[in-house]
Parts: C-alpha cells; sequence; structure tokens
C-alpha cells in the first residue's frame, strides 16, 4: 500500500521560542516528545554545523540464509560496493541481546541484556528483559548525544521501544503507534504480519524526508516472516525484495546518508522440544527453574521456545546429577556450568541460570504440557549457535572501512561516531 504522505498544511517549521522554553519547564511525557519531535525537525539544527546522517539497520531473523538465497539487488550492490562481511551474532542468538549488543557495540557481558527472559533475582519471578534499567552500558543514541547529535528510534517491536530508548529524541513502535503516527500514516498492521515492516519503513523514509535534523535512525523490523517462512519461499523472497525496495527509497530520499546493516540471528526449522523442569522432576532431580533465553511477548512467532535455557537450581550441590540428567536427553548439545558458560559465550554471569544448556540444530527449550514434544513441520525458531551467522554491510563512502575488522555484529557501531 502507498504510504499516506502528511498533509500540505502541516506546519514543520520551527516553533516559537517561547513554546520551547515552556515545554521544556515541565516533564516531558514520551507523548509530548514525539509530538514535538515529528513537527519541529529543525529548531536546534541552527546551532551547529550540519554532519553527515547515519541509519543503522537491525533485520530480525535476517541470517545469512536469507541473504544468501535473496536477490535483494539494492543491499547486494551494498555490499559489493562497501563493506561485506559474514560475522557472528552475540548468543544466545536471541532479539533482545543482539539487539543490545548492535546498539551499544559492546557484548552482553557489559552491557547486561543476557536473554529475552532471565530471573528476576529481587522478586524470584521469571521476568521479560525488557526494562531498560537492566541495560548496563550506554547506547548509540546515549553516544551520540553527548556530542550535540540527535537521534531516533524506529521499531516493529514495542519491546524494543521499551529497552533501548534511552538518548532518543523520537521514538516510534509501530506494533503501538500513537494516535499523531496512525492520524498521519494510517493504522499501523498487525505484529504478526510482514505488513508492519512496510508501514515501518514508510515511516523512516518519510521521516528521512522531512526531519534533516536527525542524524542518526536506528531501524528494527520484526522477524515474524522468518519464524513463518523459509528462506526459499515465495512468501519470503516477496518480503525481502519489498525491504530491499525500501531500503532504495531511503537512499534515494536521503543519497547523503550512510547506510549500517547486520541482524540478530538466523532461523531454522526446529523438530525436538523439552521441557527440562519437567523432565528433570521425572527423573528424581528437580530444579528450582528453567527458562528458554528465547521466550518474549510474542507467542505467536516460536511459542516462547529457543535453543538455548538458563536452569536454576534448588541447591548448589544439586549441579552435576541435575546435569547428568539434561545432558542424556536427545537433542541436548552441551550443559555448561554457569562462569564457564558466561566466559565462553561472553554473557554477564549474574543474569544467566546455574546451568547453561544448549540444543543441537533441530531442538529447543521452553514451557511444554508434557515434558517432550515433536513440533510441526513448519515450526521455526532461533536461540542456539546454528543460528548465529549473520551478514553485515555497510553502505558509507565517508569513511575507510576494512571488512577484516567486522567479526561480530556488535562491531556494526563501534566507532561509528568517531568516524
Amino acid at each position: 500500500m502507498p504510504r499516506r504522505r502528511p498533509p500540505n498544511n502541516f506546519d514543520f517549521g520551527i516553533v516559537n521560542s517561547n513554546a520551547i522554553s515552556n515545554i521544556r519547564l515541565k516533564t516531558l511525557t514520551r507523548r509530548d516528545l514525539l509530538t514535538l519531535s515529528l513537527a519541529v525537525p529543525s529548531f536546534r539544527l541552527s546551532a551547529r554545523p550540519r554532519k553527515r546522517r547515519v541509519v543503522v539497520v537491525m533485520l530480525d531473523g535476517f541470517g545469512l540464509e536469507y541473504y544468501d538465497a535473496s536477490p535483494m539487488p539494492t543491499l547486494k550492490r551494498w555490499a559489493a560496493d562497501g563493506v561485506f562481511a559474514r560475522v557472528q551474532d552475540q548468543m544466545p542468538s536471541v532479539t533482545n541481546t543482539n539487539n543490545a549488543s548492535i546498539c551499544c557495540g559492546v557484548p552482553a557481558s557489559v552491557h547486561g541484556i543476557t536473554g529475552n527472559s532471565y530471573l528476576n533475582r529481587k522478586t524470584g519471578q521469571e521476568d521479560f528483559m525488557e526494562d531498560p534499567r537492566l541495560l548496563l552500558a550506554p547506547t548509540l543514541f546515549q553516544k551520540a548525544a553527548r556530542q550535540n547529535l540527535i537521534s531516533g528510534l524506529f521499531t516493529s517491536k514495542k519491546k524494543t521501544a521499551s529497552l533501548l530508548n534511552a538518548g532518543t529524541s523520537l521514538v516510534v513502535a509501530a506494533e503501538t503507534p500513537t494516535l499523531d503516527l496512525v492520524k498521519r500514516y494510517d493504522p499501523a498492521p498487525n505484529i504478526y504480519s510482514a505488513e508492519i515492516n512496510y508501514w515501518l519503513w514508510d515511516v523512516v523514509i518519510d521521516q528521512l524526508a522531512r526531519r534533516k535534523d536527525l542524524d542518526i535512525l536506528y531501524v528494527h523490523t520484526t522477524d515474524y516472516p522468518m519464524h513463518m517462512h523459509p528462506e526459499t519461499s515465495v512468501e519470503s523472497r516477496a518480503h525481502l525484495a519489498a525491504i530491499d525496495a525500501k531500503l532504495a527509497e531511503a537512499a534515494h530520499t536521503a543519497p547523503d546518508a550512510a547506510f549500517y546493516l547486520s541482524a540478530d540471528h538466523g532461523m531454522n526449522h526446529k523438530t525436538r522440544a523439552w521441557d527440562l523442569e519437567k523432565a528433570c522432576a521425572n527423573r528424581d532431580v528437580p530444579v528450582r527453574l528453567a527458562i528458554s533465553a528465547e521466550r518474549d511477548k510474542y507467542p505467536k512467532h516460536h511459542r516462547g521456545l529457543g535453543g538455548v535455557a538458563w536452569v536454576y537450581l534448588r541447591q548448589p550441590g544439586d549441579e552435576q546429577r541435575v546435569a547428568g540428567v539434561i545432558e542424556k536427553l536427545e537433542g541436548v548439545e552441551r550443559v555448561l556450568p554457569r562462569n564457564e558458560a558466561a566466559r565462553e559465550f561472553d554473557l554477564m554471569p549474574e543474569r544467566i541460570g546455574d546451568l547453561v544448556v544448549t540444543g543441537d540444530r533441530v531442538t529447543v527449550f521452553g514451557a511444554l504440557d508434557h515434558e517432550s514434544e515433536t513440533l510441526a513441520a513448519t515450526y521455526r525458531s532461533h536461540g542456539s549457535r546454528y543460528e548465529m551467522a549473520v551478514p553485515l554491510i555497510i553502505r558509507d563512502a565517508a569513511r575507510k572501512l576494512d571488512s577484516r575488522n567486522y567479526r561480530r555484529n556488535l562491531d556494526l557501531t563501534t566507532g561509528l561516531l568517531n568516524g
């Protein structure tokens, strides 16, 4: 569906300075900030020199298998003319961990977001890792603000808006658009659709045209299409062709902009699932809790099942017995003690289980009705080391970059503000 442009009579000019002063005297709500940011593109621009714009793109679920199987002429041309590297993501290969790694430019051992879910030791309850107070490293937006740069976060998923918004001047979450956004761009499609990504890109493209003061735009899509369709499917090719066309339109709209693109994880068909709590209880080695690191608020994507699990023991002396039982379950690849897993996967030990369990290519973990389940032929998920391979592509004529310096997706933003 074609993008709906803002009305021609919409005032994008500089607002009265007294109005700005009055706004600053009160505590801004997110709606206040969004409305001001959308409507007033340039009142801070006049006080500083023009700098090049950068669009950082995190294509959720865009593993190397999708990149290799899709024509995507715009992206492939950027890869040929600029920087292209086949890199690794951060384990566990789930969205929150890798979004934080890319946005902060550091591993989870530093920023502290070790998964989509974890055990909140203060409350003793399983919780989602969406609270921005859990993020222990500065975001790209906060770093930009220190240099008097203006940034915006554009995401399909509301959880990203919650986790990564610190330091932004503008936050757009397609899953929960404000009334102002709906009025100007029409209602956003459902979060369980490919179309929500297109709506998000239409907003980004329009803001590139309207908001010349936005120095950094961070764009995060949803991987729902990847959960639903393998890389060789007609549906997948259509989705990525549409994304490629949006990239081309964005570059045409903002010819001065550089584009930095990578992904959080790939995707694979899974055939087997284990509920580790039930499996351990049935073998007389009960545990306190077993959590899928993949579990988030989007059950239609993956049912909360993923390739890495945190296992919390009832007491430290249970470690060997519990590990011995779990490692015998079909499809379990490794069972690592907390500190060993933290060292190997670059994680913060305080925010993972007493044991870390990883599955083979076709095995996932999570809450089930029974201890194990054979999954449907259409089921696709991620989280394990088998979804770690992702592309990294940079189109930036202003910087001399060497693809050999990029080994992990978090390298995408390292040094970005120094160039």
